[in-house]
């Protein structure tokens, strides 16, 4: 059974990685997985948090740095380096199969911290702002599916690594949000 998950996994990785392939994807995911791309969107939260929380804003930030602090330790240190899935792009059944649109490809793939902490961020972010727009939730999984999404394209994960990762981050950030918001007033604030 295990065996035919994965090698279901390797054909979907194939067929996203190599068979979506077109010029405007290969600009995009490159750029959507790197870290300076993401500090203005997460700098607008951050205003937005403050603006609407005010006192309270530091305890959900500090909230929401242990959030990443404890997703990304999870994902990258233990379940890493407890399965040693290696990545596809170091993967030797799928040489000549592999599209690597990026120039690392070092540790091991299973989970995906990117989906991890972006899935955690999102939902974290996304319920302290549930009150301000019917937007806000569609918005925030847009943006970390897209994370995971580039995971993919570029050669880096398998899909089973976004997904667990993104189910991961989920519980994280949801997790995080419901014990946090006891330390915060979020009904005067809706």
């Amino acid at each position: 059974m295990l065996e035919k998950l994965l090698e279901f996994d390797k054909k979907a990785f194939v067929a996203i990685n190599s068979g979506m392939e077109n010029s405007f994807l290969d600009w995009l995911c490159p750029i959507l997985r790197t870290q300076e791309i993401w500090y203005p969107f997460y700098a607008i939260v951050i205003y937005f948090l403050i603006k609407k929380y005010k006192k309270d804003s530091i305890k959900i930030i500090l909230a929401a740095v242990l959030l990443i602090v404890a997703s990304d330790q999870f994902s990258s240190n233990l379940i890493k380096n407890t399965f040693m899935r290696i990545r596809p792009c170091s993967e030797p059944t799928l040489v000549g199969h592999v599209r690597h649109l990026v120039e690392s490809c070092r540790g091991y793939s299973f989970i995906s911290a990117h989906a991890t902490n972006h899935f955690a961020i999102a939902l974290f972010f996304a319920f302290y702002f549930k009150n301000t727009s019917k937007y806000i939730f569609p918005i925030a999984i847009f943006w970390a599916s897209s994370i995971a999404f580039s995971q993919v394209y570029v050669g880096v994960h398998y899909p089973l690594d976004v997904i667990v990762g993104a189910l991961v981050g989920v519980l994280f950030g949801f997790s995080f949000a419901k014990y946090s918001s006891n330390f915060v007033n979020v009904a005067d604030n809706s």
